[in-house]
């Protein structure tokens, strides 16, 4: 059988006749310089669209791992469905805030200013010297100024970066709520609407003293500075007392209503500085139907919850199993002599460490006059040591 000989680029080919007009068109083509050209920009290409999906998805694993630290203890579960709760977890969270921030400037819009209060306008440098007379004497404590706008840090006092544990430079044009836990964020919000905010200037006056402005109507918040402690955001506690002030901006030339905050970090009341024994005392009120209805704010340092966590709650559930039929029996007979206080034996309260605490507790209740019913049952607590 003869065999053409054929040679291109120093190579030798031999090939059938029969295939010698396509394999020639195949070879010719192969070896064309365009081809080598458009074949190397082709390798390049691919090889960057890879380098840019491993990026991405190496980005998206980073933030995904984020979003789970955030993720309540509760909520959290393991393989693809932890994935799906944490996105999920995420996207309320988003339109919680959204919402809040929509019904904040909705507020502000509606009128230009609160009605009822004289609010007075302050400089950054005056702000910075005014809280320093609580900064300073507490060094657990920082102020913060957050525009009722935008809901951005306007001001925030230098101590804030060292008892977060964190850089200064992370609240530079930075929202106040994207350090808070995302369930006290609603908390947050409630608790700051203007009209609900007593003006700075009305505590600044001459009869008026650090410890009476603190006095105000507080709430509590969790704050995290950003680190990371196991594989979990750090948040820290605290004790937030708010005040409505104008706030001169001197990049916009205007004045803008903020909410002035003095951020107290709450410590445990068992640890230096200990609360005296004879100190370590609060109140609960609750419902008929045993659910948590209000939490005196001198709970958190001997309970480790913050009100929020408990209102809403079934009392029993906090309880040691073999106190529950107790605490019972003590509801029925609340209702059954309603209006009179009395004393019990103690029960075992589950702090949040997971640990039970003793409590001497008397109780009494509320009688609604029209209804003749109980409203709601009060509890007077003490820690037994």
């Amino acid at each position: 059988m003869s065999l053409f000989r054929i040679s291109c680029c120093t190579f030798t080919f031999q090939i059938q006749p029969s295939d010698f007009f396509t394999q020639r068109m195949q070879i010719v083509y192969f070896w064309h310089p365009g081809y080598i050209l458009q074949h190397r920009v082709l390798d390049s290409l691919c090889v960057s669209e890879q380098s840019a999906k491993a990026k991405t998805q190496k980005e998206l694993f980073k933030t995904l791992k984020e979003l789970k630290m955030h993720l309540p203890s509760e909520k959290r579960s393991k393989g693809k469905s932890s994935t799906v709760n944490t996105l999920k977890y995420a996207l309320r969270c988003v339109k919680q805030v959204k919402a809040n921030e929509e019904y904040y400037q909705m507020l502000m819009i509606n009128d230009s200013q609160p009605p009822g209060f004289d609010v007075s306008s302050y400089t950054i440098e005056e702000i910075n010297r005014i809280t320093s007379e609580y900064t300073l004497k507490n060094t657990d404590i920082f102020a913060v100024a957050v525009s009722l706008i935008t809901g951005k840090i306007v001001y925030i006092s230098d101590q804030a970066a060292s008892i977060l544990n964190c850089k200064r430079e992370v609240f530079d044009n930075a929202k106040f709520v994207e350090f808070l836990t995302p369930q006290d964020v609603s908390v947050f919000y409630s608790f700051t609407t203007p009209y609900r905010l007593p003006s700075w200037s009305m505590c600044t006056g001459a009869e008026s003293s650090p410890t009476e402005c603190m006095q105000e109507k507080s709430f509590f918040c969790r704050i995290s500075g950003g680190k990371e402690r196991e594989g979990d955001l750090q948040y820290y506690p605290f004790r937030m007392t708010p005040y409505l002030m104008k706030v001169q901006d001197a990049e916009l030339s205007e004045e803008q209503f903020c909410c002035l905050l003095l951020a107290e970090r709450v410590h445990s009341g068992y640890e230096a500085p200990r609360i005296p024994p004879d100190k370590r005392i609060f109140t609960t009120t609750h419902t008929p139907n045993c659910v948590f209805q209000d939490v005196d704010e001198r709970a958190v340092p001997l309970l480790g919850y913050l009100p929020q966590d408990l209102i809403g709650t079934p009392v029993l559930l906090n309880l040691h199993p073999s106190d529950r039929p107790l605490m019972l029996a003590v509801h029925r007979k609340i209702l059954q002599y309603a209006g009179q206080p009395f004393d019990h034996s103690s029960i075992r309260f589950c702090a949040r460490n997971g640990e039970y605490i003793t409590l001497d507790t008397s109780w009494s209740s509320f009688v609604n006059p029209w209804s003749r019913k109980v409203s709601f049952v009060i509890g007077r607590h003490k820690v037994r040591m």
